[in-house]
């Protein structure tokens, strides 16, 4: 897979105003409050807000002429969306997503606006990505998953490379987790790079069924609460290949309470000038609880966090920062 990655990250950049390289820049508050280097990978500056333009694109230009003329559908709860519809607009594709009644209406609008056309299901993000497949497969479309797909995944993983490429000694990489694509292909590529780096998978303590899966080994349908963190939220598909994938990557597993996750995007804000979304407040959460938990362990280590999105609406934000 770690050719596969790199061959993703020259394709996906060779187009004009597609991906980005995000920075990864250093946040002097963070590190003087944690004593360890703390840098910021602000995925959060991609066209579309999120990271999910890199697996999007990815997919999307791989796929045949014949695929590319009859459209492609998928399902997401805003971030992936945005990205199949960024991506298929470059490329002259029709996109149809689907998407649970607790989707942004931020991140609705926007895929709106770039030409995609929305279908709203009745429940959680699982019930969208069941109803995406049966329609792809029915109307013999290309179905691009989340994060079941290798060539998503992939592309994802361009993000664990830039990381890699713009702070070699990094110690420790902590991602969200909502299916495991990205800290999936990232982990991969980094600990190709440099086996000790430690990856850090990262959730709401509501809302943890990939979680789950990695504790028991297989994917179980769990209830789950709501969550700031509409990004990761939801349940993964019972055949996912990014199950063994994470279980072979990820080094140290962290829960964060809906006050800490919020208490980091305030932090972010003000500290960092940087408005984040729910998912991208939990990788901050956990690693400040991490590192404050062990302050020894980490004192002085290169420490990554991904910031994966910022598409929360701003009414949203102030409420949740407690403005």
């Amino acid at each position: 897979m770690i050719s596969q990655i790199i061959a993703a990250n020259e394709r996906i950049k060779a187009k004009p105003n597609a991906v980005r390289e995000t920075p990864l820049e250093k946040s002097l508050s963070l590190s003087v409050q944690t004593g360890a280097n703390i840098y910021l990978k602000y995925e959060s500056l991609q066209l579309t807000g999120s990271f999910k333009l890199r697996g999007s694109s990815n997919k999307l230009n791989l796929l045949s002429d014949a695929e590319k003329a009859k459209g492609v559908i998928t399902a997401s709860t805003g971030n992936h969306g945005l990205g199949v519809a960024t991506a298929a607009s470059l490329l002259g594709i029709d996109a149809t997503i689907y998407v649970p009644e607790t989707a942004s209406v931020v991140k609705l609008d926007a895929i709106r606006q770039l030409g995609g056309k929305v279908e709203t299901v009745k429940g959680d993000g699982y019930l969208a990505e069941m109803t995406a497949k049966s329609a792809a497969e029915q109307s013999g479309k290309a179905y691009v998953s989340p994060y079941n797909d290798f060539d998503v995944v992939c592309g994802q993983g361009t993000c664990g490379l830039e990381i890699m490429q713009q702070l070699p000694d990094v110690d420790a990489i902590f991602v969200a987790v909502g299916g495991g694509g990205l800290i999936g292909g990232s982990g991969l590529y980094a600990k190709s790079v440099n086996p000790d780096v430690e990856i850090v998978g990262c959730w709401p303590e509501v809302a943890k069924s990939f979680y789950e899966a990695l504790e028991l080994g297989k994917v179980v349908d769990i209830v789950e609460g709501e969550t700031i963190s509409d990004g990761t939220a939801g349940g993964v598909e019972h055949d996912t290949i990014t199950l063994e994938l994470c279980q072979k990557v990820i080094d140290t597993k962290v829960l964060v309470s809906e006050a800490e996750i919020t208490d980091a995007m305030r932090l972010i804000a003000q500290a960092e000038r940087q408005i984040i979304e729910g998912s991208a407040g939990v990788a901050v959460a956990a690693a400040l609880k991490t590192i404050n938990a062990e302050p020894a362990k980490y004192e002085g280590k290169n420490i990554a966090i991904v910031i994966c999105g910022r598409n929360i609406s701003f009414d949203k934000f102030l409420k949740a920062i407690g403005v």
